[in-house]
């Protein structure tokens, strides 16, 4: 019987890689110009297809484009909820630069393909392979998959904060989606990037501010572990800066303790 179930789970498995696969090689392999491509946005997500997108279950904006930082009037336009509607410009087969609507629809000018509505797990394997040749525009493939409905997106920010095979820059946005993300699971993989000793610093140093963006519960515990125990001197100014920032009564009691220990 558990043959029969690995069986079934591996045939409900491949259909959503292989459209994973095809999706990212469509992609890439467009001819040079502006790849579209939409997927479902999570529940709460909406926007006016142009200048922003915003979460229902948040008193704020998410990103803007086009907007006045001093016009709140933003708050009263619209907001369509999904899909997540994505504009790629490939270049030499790679993604260049990306952009993230939600609501609204496409312009009238011709675009090099579009691709439709594709499944977000299909989404989430495509754009991370993207990211991970992309380097520069890193952050503008990352931050739709945020957006997305039905998928847990960390552990493969995770993973890819964890690549040394991609570039230093996807590493570091990869860093920074993750904790975002918030969770305690998350925590516990910045802690472990963040005290890796042969992973690059300026990685390594990305994952100390990311565990400085956590909510302090969970953060701050790692901190002054990492400014505690880390064997590089530099980690650990890093993680003391950061504590230094936070105003949390853990933080104090440290620097209490260091300054108050008898000179050795």
């Amino acid at each position: 019987m558990r043959i029969i179930e690995q069986v079934a789970t591996v045939l409900l498995v491949l259909p959503a890689m292989a459209e994973a696969q095809t999706l990212a090689g469509r992609i890439s392999g467009a001819a040079d110009g502006e790849v579209r491509v939409a997927f479902a946005a999570r529940e709460g997500i909406c926007g006016d297809g142009e200048t922003f997108i915003r979460d229902r279950h948040r008193d704020g904006f998410i990103t803007m484009q086009n907007w006045s930082g001093h016009d709140r009037s933003w708050r009263n336009r619209p907001c369509e909820e999904g899909p997540v509607r994505v504009s790629l410009k490939v270049r030499g087969g790679l993604v260049r630069s990306a952009q993230a609507y939600v609501g609204g629809g496409w312009s009238n000018r011709p675009a090099s393909i579009d691709l439709g509505l594709v499944g977000t797990s299909a989404a989430l394997t495509a754009f991370i392979d993207l990211a991970r040749q992309s380097g520069s525009s890193s952050d503008d493939v990352l931050f739709p998959l945020t957006l997305a409905d039905s998928i847990i997106v960390w552990p493969a920010f995770l993973s890819l904060a964890r690549d040394k095979s991609a570039p230093r820059a996807t590493r570091k946005q990869a860093v920074f989606w993750v904790s975002q993300a918030a969770g305690e699971k998350a925590a516990e993989g910045l802690s472990d990037l963040a005290t890796d000793q042969d992973e690059d610093r300026e990685v390594r140093e990305q994952a100390v501010f990311a565990l400085s963006q956590l909510p302090e519960e969970r953060g701050v515990p790692v901190l002054i572990r990492v400014a505690t125990t880390n064997r590089d001197r530099e980690i650990r100014k890093k993680a003391m800066f950061w504590l230094g920032q936070s105003d949390d009564p853990r933080a104090l009691a440290l620097f209490e303790d260091i300054l108050t220990r008898p000179n050795r």
